[in-house]
């Protein structure tokens, strides 16, 4: 046995049990080690650092060569090492300490308690290790050479003071503990609704660490929902269950693992998409003791919207029943991603309705919108597609916006720009694309990236400054030009992810204790690992590597090299500034050339070694096109939709998705279906025209571009798929004999698609509540047995099948009719139902009784009513088989049926028709009239919900037309026309039209006879159509003399054509003509230079527009072309002076406010010319030295002459002469003898009296008499030209009995009579001067109104009544007053308001146009009353008023007057007598204490001028308009 070892059975079973302790001790520890090592079976990663124990080999008794390893000292019989199976030294077993913790809430405790607990676990653990570490395996050596012996004695305690070093060195507390990490992380999961998901990680630590799980940051605590989560934790495996799924368990979930040393999280997320099942069954909810029902209504449908356009997506939804501060959870979603509020989605839920919407639309918005409400029973959803299309290109031929720019990779050197492809290619393929940048600090406009367009989808941007924050945008191009921009992406930092701030981690609370780490500064970084190219197009190369194991504690940065192939020499391509991040894309590279890559790292200790290169890589699109879908399979789906299905693209990579595009056949125009690609090989294909012809195609699109187009689909016609038609229904009997029964019933609403070939009848007998078997039969129930009740269903069918049955009918019993009233109508069916109005049709009964029927009755209840609620919808018979109800409300329900009478009487109503809903049905259309450009006259009715087998069915008065010779219809598509071959008295009447195979779409349209005028009238402006003049044909004078006549078109196109005729004659442009005719207004001119004599005549513009024609003339002929002849020669002369030094205003006069007159004129002159300038006075020129000289000035271009105060030797003829260069002009004022009497008198009376009398006006000044108020002012010069206007408050004063205005000698008044507070406020007089007015403002208000007003009511009550009481015995009486106006102004008597005439009892005189008197004889108590002298003439009216009374009657009634006293009256102030023009003086005649008044002349109007006696026993009172009365006894 000499040089052989032999291992005992006890030594085999110690072996035994060490490999099972291993493995066991291998499932409860961790490790954290410098390298790695393999996986064992349940794949957990452990390190191993290589043994440095010798190997032995020995051979066994059977010659079987061995590997062991050298004999353990005896001190440490057993190592605590992990061994493989082949016993090589994979690492140290730590063991782990174990304790139970129940949730994250009890995971520190004081720090104190924290060290103790470590101490307790490092003795016990370090106790354990020398206890197990002092047992050995005995092995027995038989016969060594004493010199091997020897050797490997030395070698072996050579190790163990190496192994027992390294051993205590790991054993060191600080080397042990370490905080946690993730072996294996959480991984994201996509799961459907009611699945079970469940998230795993691993962690690594020691002390052992406590895991805890969040959902978006909020504690999971699975004991208190166990029914929910569930969470486990083996050894170092922990997971988390989440059952039963639904949309709310979509979240970010974190998993936070925390011990002594630190804390290290992760994250997962976890979608859940609703699956392909019915929604969930709503149940009992115990929190509020309900089952909570769901219900949306008023649903959004498919909808179509364009790029920058707003689009709201809208349902109504109705929770059932209601609690009181309850609401569901509303969410949005879109292609089963919930939808966050941004600038671009506003959400709304006003508690019964949800609203979207979607701002500024971009083709990113399209998809399948879902709306999904969440009760605490269970939720409801309801989804529809929103199609988004391209906005218009401002250029023909460019393609579309590109769309979903994203940003990946971003770090502080570049960033990884991606987009998808557009649907729209333009006019030719797209060539590349443009990416812009714009920088949000700093920067406020867009910069292009790239030079040259990239034609990959994908792009990394380089040149970005570290720190900023960039967003992106693309635009594609082709040889058109380039498309509009694409919406821009979400903003990105230019910045290295470890430079960035911290992720979001788990929320905690708790003591991290730290230990030191041993130094690592000064460690140069080791090689890094797996550098690979993970793109690599023509125009560069990303390549992306893993961080090395050994690189201490600070970071590290990285160089990139790169070595042609071939050659030895590696370049490095940024030498200028090493990259943080483990990505780096390398550009200007050769395109077809092959390199090598390879990366160092670097840090503050120096660069580490190199890399394994990356191997030949070829510079070129790595990326292939992907290859052609299969064939498109079309369907029929809905009316306006087709599902479209294909084979997908075979060995495709980075699939973006599909293009559909449309075209109708016959046509080569594709129109594309979506414009955000899809991923699914199936798609419907929304918004088609119902009965048109389509095929389609498929394109597949990856980042390298577009694959070829598939072949084209067969052709489909665009209409809904055929289906199994509706049930009949109303089964009735229509006629019972003794053996079979005639039976009736309504056609089916919908056919399905295709005609009605037949249907099917089933009968069964009916014993009280007894019911048979059915049986089927034909239409006419035969072979029955009489006397026996029969009920009756019936099926319909199509080429798709047979219905189900209608309802069952009542039961019929089978006996002969022997009624004599008419049977029910049948066929009751509704046409044209609309909001207030229905048309309600039928067919005659079967059975008419005794007599024909003569007429009908339709009555018609509310759907809810009962029996009693049936009521006569007319009361007189309807001879019609169709009647139109009216007098509907909107949204409600009603039934109706239909009773024939004959002349026995009124039969059984028919089956009942309805409910029937009073809605007009959304997209509803009305026939309408059209007459077209040839006068043709047709009726036009559209529909949009046209299926296969539809067609138009033209009515008159309800009955089918089939006599052609009246109208000839023709249908296209969805669109049919009825026209009227002769459109007369014949064709009045209700024309209707129904579409077969829909849901009763029909209109009608009644034909009177004055819509049947109004159509012929139209028509015959179509057939001969005149074109409509906005401004007929005027004339206008320009400069020079030039004649223009022009007109302007109100409605006309582009080949409108003018013809110019002068006289019948056509004229064309030339010398003498100049025409002109802008399309773009409508205007028509035609230019003449100057008129001539044989000028004269007509011109005529003729226009020509198509079928329409347009004249229009003026006529120039006599004076009026003879006058028009003039201005033009005039102002062809005026042109020529004014190319000169000329007059803009000729010589003219003014007068200053010192009656100063002064003659100006204005010229006109160049400023680089000498222009000569003389004064003349009659053909005498005023030298500069002569005595006028100094009386003339000049200021810029205004010439003036002050001759002063005018005299007679001023007259004469004045000039002003203009001369230079250019030639001559000359202006003149004549004040000769032939013109002084013009000139002076308008100078004096006009201009100079207006002028002075209107400045010389003293301030408003305020007088009160009994009658009320007098605001006055003086001028003191006074001219009856002089135009005067009162204001108050800044509103012009309207003449009234109680406000007047007037003029009395040179005083300007405003008598406000019976004065109010409405009367207060500013006045203002407004005098005309002849040039800008003088303005006199007063505020009558404050103490100023007050002392007037106050004034004016003392006055009142002081003022005696107006009346004159005289004393009888009878005797005579005269009274006569002074007259005054121009005209002669007529003159009356009155006595109490009734005419006088002239008698023996009264007598009138009137003499010499001045002196009015009447007499009146004998006077008694008859002659008692109210008296007045009228006046007038046509600038107005006058009166002067008395009384006459009975003295003794006004004794008795009043005490005795004192008679030493006189009352005397107080005339109002009426200015000072004073008038240079005329003054009058009115004498009273001789009387006993008379007196006399004197007054001015009050313009032109009728005065009665009346002096009073001073009679005690009369009292008069005189009006402001009497100058004197006199009355004798």
């Amino acid at each position: 046995m000499s040089g052989s070892v032999q291992v005992t059975q006890k030594q085999q079973q110690l072996l035994q049990l060490h490999q099972q302790l291993e493995e066991k001790q291998h499932f409860e520890s961790s490790y954290y080690l410098s390298t790695r090592s393999s996986v064992s079976k349940q794949a957990f990663s452990s390190h191993k650092t290589s043994s440095h124990r010798r190997k032995v080999s020995v051979k066994t008794a059977k010659g079987q060569e061995v590997v062991k390893l050298s004999p353990l000292p005896k001190r440490a019989k057993r190592t605590y090492l992990a061994m493989d199976k082949d016993k090589e030294v994979i690492g140290y077993v730590i063991p782990v300490f174990r304790a139970n913790h129940d949730v994250v809430r009890g995971l520190m405790e004081a720090q104190e308690e924290d060290v103790a607990e470590e101490g307790i676990n490092y003795v016990a653990m370090r106790n354990l290790f020398v206890r197990e570490a002092r047992e050995s395996v005995d092995v027995k050596v038989e016969k060594k050479t004493r010199t091997k012996h020897v050797r490997e004695s030395a070698e072996r305690l050579q190790f163990d003071r190496t192994e027992w070093s390294e051993f205590r060195k790991k054993m060191h507390p600080d080397r042990l503990t370490h905080p946690p990490e993730f072996i294996v992380k959480p991984r994201g999961q996509t799961a459907w609704e009611g699945n079970t998901v469940r998230l795993h990680c691993t962690v690594a630590g020691w002390p052992k660490p406590r895991i805890a799980w969040y959902k978006n940051n909020v504690l999971i605590d699975a004991k208190a929902h166990p029914e929910k989560y569930t969470a486990e934790s083996i050894y170092n495996m922990h997971s988390l269950e989440i059952k039963n799924c639904d949309f709310l368990d979509t979240a970010q979930y974190y998993v936070s693992a925390l011990n002594v040393k630190g804390e290290a999280s992760s994250a997962a997320t976890v979608v859940v998409k609703k699956g392909p099942f019915d929604p969930k069954p709503h149940g009992f909810c115990p929190e509020h003791g309900v089952t909570f029902e769901t219900s949306i209504i008023d649903k959004f449908e498919v909808a179509f919207g364009r790029e920058g356009e707003t689009l709201s997506l809208g349902c109504t939804v109705i929770i059932y029943p209601t609690v009181k501060k309850y609401q569901p959870d509303v969410v949005w979603y879109r292609n089963s991603t919930p939808l966050k509020p941004s600038k671009w989605v506003h959400t709304h839920w006003s508690g019964e309705r949800a609203t979207l919407t979607l701002t500024h639309l971009n083709k990113e918005d399209e998809g399948m919108y879902t709306l999904r409400v969440n009760t605490k029973s269970g939720f409801d959803t309801y989804s529809a597609y929103v199609f988004v299309r391209d906005a218009d290109v401002e250029v023909e031929g460019v393609p579309v916006a590109p769309l979903d720019v994203r940003c990946h990779d971003a770090n502080k050197d570049y960033v990884v720009v991606t987009w998808k492809q557009p649907a729209v290619e333009g006019s030719s393929p797209i060539l590349g694309y443009y990416i812009d940048r714009w920088c949000e600090v700093g920067n406020h406009h867009w910069a292009q990236c790239n030079d040259a367009p990239v034609k990959y989808a994908r792009f990394p941007v380089t040149g970005l400054v570290e720190g900023r924050s960039y967003v992106f945008r693309v635009r594609a191009f082709n040889k058109a030009g380039v498309s509009r921009p694409s919406r821009v992406s979400e903003p990105v930092v230019a910045m290295d992810p470890s430079d960035r701030a911290p992720g979001p981690l788990a929320p905690w609370t708790g003591v991290i204790k730290f230990t030191e780490e041993e130094p690592t500064v000064g460690v140069v970084p080791g090689e890094p690992a797996d550098v690979v190219v993970t793109e690599a197009t023509k125009s560069y190369v990303v390549l992306a590597w893993k961080p090395p194991e050994q690189r201490g504690h600070e970071g590290v940065m990285y160089y990139i090299e790169k070595c042609i192939q071939g050659t030895d020499t590696w370049q490095r391509v940024n030498s200028g500034m090493p990259v943080k991040s483990p990505r780096f894309a390398v550009f200007d590279l050769a395109e077809g050339k092959s390199y090598n890559f390879r990366v160092r790292c670097c840090n503050s200790a120096g660069v580490g070694e190199p890399s394994v290169p990356t191997g030949e890589i070829i510079v070129g699109d790595k990326l292939d096109l992907p290859s052609a879908p299969g064939s498109p399979v079309a369907t029929r789906n809905t009316d306006t939709s087709v599902v479209v299905t294909w084979a997908a693209s075979k060995d495709v990579k980075h699939l973006v998705g599909y293009y559909i595009e449309t075209s109708v056949v016959g046509t080569d125009v594709w129109m594309p279906c979506n414009n955000k690609p899809v991923k699914q090989t199936r798609f419907v294909c929304h918004g088609l025209t119902t009965g048109s012809n389509y095929v389609f195609r498929v394109k597949a699109v990856n980042a390298a571009g577009y694959s070829q187009n598939s072949s084209n689909s067969d052709a489909v016609v665009v209409l809904a798929a055929i289906s199994v038609p509706a049930s009949p229904t109303n089964v009735t009997l229509l006629e019972a004999v003794k053996d079979y029964m005639v039976l009736g019933w309504t056609a089916p609403t919908n056919n399905g698609g295709a005609d009605i070939r037949g249907y099917f009848v089933d009968y069964r007998t009916v014993k009280g509540s007894v019911y048979g078997k059915w049986h089927e039969m034909n239409e006419k129930a035969e072979n029955l047995k009489e006397n026996v009740f029969y009920q009756f269903q019936v099926r319909a069918m199509n080429m798709a099948g047979v219905s189900n049955p209608s309802v069952p009918s009542v039961g019929f019993e089978c006996k002969e009719w022997t009624i004599t009233i008419p049977g029910p109508p049948v066929g009751l069916h509704v046409l044209e139902v609309r909001d207030t109005s229905v048309v309600v049709l039928w067919e005659p009964p079967v059975f008419d009784g005794r007599s024909p029927v003569n007429g009908y009755y339709l009555d018609i209840k509310e759907a809810s009513a009962g029996e009693a609620g049936w009521k006569a919808v007319h009361e007189k018979t309807n001879k019609k088989k169709f009647m139109k109800v009216t007098g509907l409300a909107a949204g409600t329900s009603y039934v109706f049926r239909v009773r024939a009478q004959n002349l026995v009487g009124v039969g059984n109503p028919s089956a009942n028709v309805g409910p029937i809903l009073a809605q007009t049905r959304p997209g509803t259309k009305d026939i309408y009239v059209d007459v077209d450009d040839n006068g043709v006259i047709s009726m036009v009715f559209e529909c949009s919900e046209m299926k296969e087998g539809s067609h138009f069915v033209w009515s008159k008065n309800y009955q089918e037309i089939t006599d052609t010779s009246r109208l000839t219809i023709v249908t296209e598509g969805g669109k049919s026309r009825a026209i009227f071959n002769s459109l007369s008295l014949e064709d009045l009447g209700t024309f209707s039209c129904m579409v077969t195979n829909t849901d009763g779409v029909s209109s009608s349209y009644t034909l009177t006879e004055e819509a049947l005028l109004r159509l012929l009238d139209l028509s015959h402006e179509h057939k001969f159509p005149v074109i409509p003049f906005k401004n007929e044909m005027a004339m206008e004078l320009l400069e020079k003399g030039r004649v223009r006549f022009w007109a302007q078109l109100e409605n006309f196109t582009s080949a409108c054509q003018v013809e110019y005729v002068f006289n019948d004659v056509i004229i064309e442009q030339g010398k003498k003509y100049t025409m002109k005719f802008d399309k773009t207004t409508g205007l028509v001119e035609l230019f003449m230079d100057s008129l001539e004599v044989n000028d004269e005549g007509t011109f005529t513009f003729n226009l020509v527009d198509g079928k329409a024609k347009g004249t229009t003339s003026l006529v120039l002929i006599g004076d009026e072309f003879r006058e028009l002849q003039r201005k033009s020669e005039f102002e062809r002369a005026e042109w020529v002076r004014k190319q000169g030094p000329h007059f803009v205003e000729y010589l003219g006069f003014t007068v200053t406010s010192a009656c100063d007159v002064l003659l100006k004129c204005k010229v006109k002159k160049k400023k680089n010319l000498k222009t000569e300038i003389i004064w003349s006075k009659d053909c005498i020129e005023i030298a500069e030295d002569d005595e006028g000289a100094e009386k003339i000035e000049k200021k810029d271009s205004e010439l003036t002459f002050n001759i002063g105060k005018i005299s007679k030797q001023d007259a004469g003829i004045y000039e002003v002469f203009l001369r230079d260069e250019r030639g001559k002009d000359k202006s003149a004022f004549n004040l000769t003898e032939a013109g002084e009497v013009l000139f002076v008198d308008f100078i004096k009376n006009t201009v100079v009296a207006v002028f002075l009398a209107a400045n010389s006006s003293c301030d408003i000044q305020i007088h009160s008499t009994e009658h009320g108020i007098i605001l006055s002012s003086n001028v003191t010069y006074y001219d009856e030209n002089l135009r005067v206007g009162w204001l108050h408050k800044d509103a012009k004063i309207a003449a009234s009995e109680r406000v007047k205005s007037g003029v009395t000698g040179e005083q300007l008044w405003l008598k406000i009579n019976e004065p109010t507070e409405k009367d207060k406020g500013k006045y203002t007089m407004d005098i005309f001067d002849g040039k800008d007015g003088v303005k006199r403002v007063l505020d009558l208000s404050g103490k100023a109104w007050e002392e007037a007003f106050e004034e004016f009511q003392r006055l009142n009550l002081a003022q005696s009544p107006p009346e004159c009481t005289l004393v009888f015995p009878p005797q005579s009486l005269n009274l006569t007053g002074n007259v005054w106006g121009e005209p002669t102004p007529e003159v009356w008597w009155v006595k109490n308001d009734k005419e006088l005439v002239s008698d023996e009892r009264y007598k009138l005189k009137f003499e010499h146009g001045k002196f009015a008197s009447i007499t009146i004889a004998a006077v008694t108590t008859a002659d008692s009353g109210k008296y007045a002298l009228m006046v007038k003439n046509k600038y107005g009216k006058e009166a002067g008023e008395f009384t006459v009374s009975d003295a003794k009657q006004k004794k008795e009634e009043e005490p005795e007057p004192d008679k030493t006293k006189e009352k005397k009256r107080k005339i109002p102030y009426m200015g000072p007598l004073k008038s240079n023009r005329t003054t009058i003086t009115n004498q009273a005649s001789k009387i006993s204490g008379s007196s006399q008044t004197s007054v001015s002349k009050l313009h032109n109007c009728p005065m009665a001028f009346l002096s009073r006696p001073s009679l005690t026993q009369a009292k008069i009172q005189i009006p402001l308009a009497i100058s004197s009365l006199n009355i004798s006894k």
